[in-house]
């Protein structure tokens, strides 16, 4: 599926440069999500916890901030870089599945923490709902958005 958003640089360079994590202290104007050290995680610690999710499971964007955290006893993971870099590994996923690669990251698997389906995901909510529902899920609309009914009952726990 074509991105309808596109990247000068391939998604998979970007998923694949080479770079740390940090810890940080969370900065003011971000202390609504907490108090004490930030971890600003990189694209490829994202990709790597989005492909332990099993198949007809979801994961929330919490909780990979939750056990992103936790691996590098932070108090918190940076919510923005996090969505950011979901996203990233949703498009490399869909340009390796474009280069013909049949094992990709099953980016559909993450949904916000309301088990709302993520708009900007490659294909848009369509696409993302189109894979849950062959992996067994069921989405329904609530008002102009959709979500997967029960989400809460489908949901993984990183460990």
């Amino acid at each position: 599926m074509k991105s309808k958003f596109s990247s000068r640089v391939p998604w998979r360079e970007k998923l694949e440069k080479p770079q740390q994590p940090k810890l940080v202290k969370v900065p003011p104007k971000m202390s609504r999500f907490g108090q004490g050290t930030m971890l600003i995680p990189t694209p490829k610690l994202v990709d790597e916890l989005i492909r332990r999710i099993p198949k007809g499971k979801l994961v929330t964007v919490g909780e990979l901030r939750r056990k992103l955290a936790a691996d590098f006893a932070a108090d918190v993971t940076c919510p923005l870089t996090t969505g950011i870099f979901v996203r990233i590994a949703a498009e490399a996923a869909e340009e390796d599945r474009a280069n013909g690669r049949r094992r990709i990251t099953p980016y559909w698997r993450v949904v916000k923490d309301d088990g709302g389906l993520n708009p900007k995901f490659p294909g848009g909510e369509h696409l993302q709902a189109r894979w849950l529902r062959s992996e067994g899920l069921s989405i329904v609309r609530k008002g102009e958005r959709a979500v997967v009914l029960d989400f809460e009952k489908c949901l993984a726990i990183l460990k």
